[in-house]
């Protein structure tokens, strides 16, 4: 049985639900559509936002000879007889291709498309739910326009989920009987995701009790049954997995505790806790820092215990990790530190050990200078004393400069009195 979203697919830009951005009323899109003519175009979103229903559209409204693949099956050797169909009589106004899926084409594929696009007898549509930059061979983003396909949100989805639950009553000539909060719920729980909503709304018909008199009664626990954790929208080597952890990451920086712990919650939902775990790890370090040193081993302990424990007791050392994090002193000055450190060395600004640090054991008889003349610094009151570290070519540089918290600035208070 074709399901109730290819039924149901949109014919026109009016039928077209979300994407305001792209088909609103003299938006970018709306135009290309309308105008008929046809740039290479690639599609970026996540699924069930109207990226294929879309190039259907405008491949209907086109003259030219219209090519369907997938990249998850399609070979060289089909791309190649699609291709070569460019130059047939056949196809006088040229060939519209619609490449779905195009980031699991290897490069060799991708790069068998370019001589065609270049000299125009395809004109390519592809679509993608991964960041074309980085997923798509950099000469064919050059010589196309990237639009970019949103989550549609619970306001535009519910004329969409109305419309089907209208299309199921026309279609099997009963009366459907659909409460606000449950299409409410449908377009909430389903993560932006209209075919995803629309086909819930066909399993919650099929779902749902059948009157004698053709009456069929939606009700809210069948629908949240249906649409049970639906609204996750998560793929562990995909956009929303680093969306997420970069979310976090800015949200524990930010010391924003709520937001922080929402997107630690989402995370751990996943059951992928690996990702969360070295990520809390590195902004212990990396945005708390000195202001707080005993967040690094805090973390690592509340780590080891998510790990041992697993999920679901996990969530609670997790999520005692998170909000510590945010609501701690923030200090990146050891993080600068070693950059700038870094930057030094890759430029080749390193040079010979002081004297004083080597470790000399013997000077030969010829050597032009005896002794190591260190000063051990224990010997002098304080523990301190006066000495160069760094090598010549760098012994004035600074590289830590510390953060404006009371760990950081007692410290610097306790040496700046004592080398004074």
């Amino acid at each position: 049985m074709v399901p109730l979203a290819e039924r149901l697919r949109p014919h026109s830009l009016d039928e077209m639900v979300g994407q305001p951005h792209l088909f609103g009323p003299g938006r970018p899109m709306r135009r290309i559509v309308e105008s008929g003519r046809i740039p290479n175009m690639i599609f970026y979103g996540p699924s069930g936002v109207g990226k294929t229903t879309l190039a259907r559209m405008i491949a209907d409204r086109s003259d030219m000879s219209l090519h369907k693949l997938n990249g998850t099956t399609a070979s060289v050797s089909e791309i190649r007889d699609a291709l070569q169909e460019s130059g047939s009589l056949f196809n006088a106004h040229g060939v519209l291709l619609y490449l779905d899926e195009i980031q699991y084409l290897n490069k060799k594929q991708q790069q068998s498309l370019l001589e065609y696009i270049e000299n125009g007898s395809v004109t390519l549509i592809a679509s993608t739910t991964e960041n074309p930059y980085f997923a798509v061979f950099n000469a064919i983003i050059s010589r196309s326009t990237v639009f970019e396909f949103k989550p549609v949100t619970k306001e535009q989805m519910l004329p969409a989920i109305r419309r089907a639950y209208a299309f199921l009553e026309q279609e099997q000539g009963i009366h459907i009987e659909c409460p606000d909060e449950a299409a409410e719920y449908i377009a909430a729980g389903c993560g932006g995701d209209v075919r995803k909503a629309v086909n819930t709304v066909e399993l919650s018909v099929l779902a749902a009790e059948h009157a004698g008199d053709g009456n069929v009664r939606i009700v809210l626990d069948s629908v949240q049954a249906l649409t049970q954790r639906s609204n996750m929208r998560y793929d562990k080597d995909g956009d929303q997995h680093y969306d997420l952890l970069s979310a976090l990451h800015k949200s524990i920086r930010g010391s924003d505790e709520n937001a922080a712990i929402h997107y630690a919650a989402r995370l751990m939902e996943t059951g992928d806790l690996l990702p969360l775990c070295r990520r809390l790890l590195c902004i212990a370090s990396e945005d708390i820092g000195l202001a707080y040193p005993m967040a690094i081993p805090i973390v690592k302990a509340a780590v080891d215990t998510a790990l041992q424990l697993g999920m679901p007791e996990a969530r609670l050392p997790l999520s005692n990790a998170v909000i510590l994090l945010a609501t701690s002193p923030k200090s990146n000055s050891a993080y600068n530190a070693v950059n700038d450190a870094l930057t030094d060395i890759r430029a080749g600004l390193s040079g010979d050990f002081p004297r004083a640090l080597q470790n000399v054991h013997f000077d030969g008889a010829g050597a032009a200078e005896r002794g190591q003349h260190y000063l051990y610094p224990h010997d002098y009151p304080n523990h301190w004393v006066r000495q160069q570290y760094l090598p010549d070519t760098l012994k004035d540089r600074v590289y830590y400069h510390p953060g404006d918290n009371r760990q950081e600035l007692a410290a610097r208070d306790y040496w700046k009195k004592i080398k004074k």
